[in-house]
């Protein structure tokens, strides 16, 4: 059995085993700057905490300083800007599937991906979900379980499904301020 799993793997069992909890359980700064880097992230301080799935395509790109959160999905021509906060379990993707008449069902992915772009000092809280096409703002706060289907405004707060803004922040001194509905 050992032949045939590195054969396999190429790995030792041993070796793959180690593999597997530095990929999924390791999560602090070394390690989640190391993991950016072994998928290509080399830009200064970019991490990348375990679980995350991270397949940009050009001319997406992932900007300083930015941290990608536990079992976040990213997909498709996705730019993030710097300083940018993605948390746990965000899907940011910006590819779509469209139906085929001929068929009478989706096709596995669109030729043209839309992308989508998060603004520079923007935060995703945990569960954002942000749909093909969207442009999110500088300084955003995507408030946790959103769902981003249109683009926003700068130094905006966002809140629901689909996410409507509920605030905004002062870029100037930081306070947030609320629309009163």
């Amino acid at each position: 059995m050992t032949d045939e799993w590195k054969t396999l793997t190429g790995l030792s069992r041993d070796e793959f085993e180690k593999m597997t909890a530095y990929c999924n359980r390791s999560d602090n700064k070394y390690d989640n700057r190391n993991r950016a880097i072994a998928l290509g992230f080399t830009e200064p301080d970019i991490t990348v905490a375990p679980g995350a799935i991270i397949r940009i395509k050009p001319p997406g790109r992932i900007g300083k300083n930015t941290f990608i959160g536990l079992y976040a999905y990213i997909n498709g021509a996705v730019v993030i800007g710097e300083n940018v906060l993605i948390g746990p379990h965000c899907s940011i993707a910006g590819g779509n599937h469209k139906f085929d008449p001929k068929t009478k069902s989706f096709g596995l992915r669109e030729k043209d991906d839309l992308g989508i772009t998060v603004g520079d000092g923007s935060w995703l809280a945990s569960g954002v979900t942000v749909t093909a096409g969207a442009i999110i703002g500088r300084g955003n706060l995507i408030c946790a379980n959103a769902v981003v289907t249109k683009s926003t405004p700068d130094f905006a707060i966002m809140a629901g499904t689909p996410a409507k803004q509920i605030g905004s922040i002062n870029p100037d001194t930081g306070e947030y301020q609320w629309i009163r509905s």
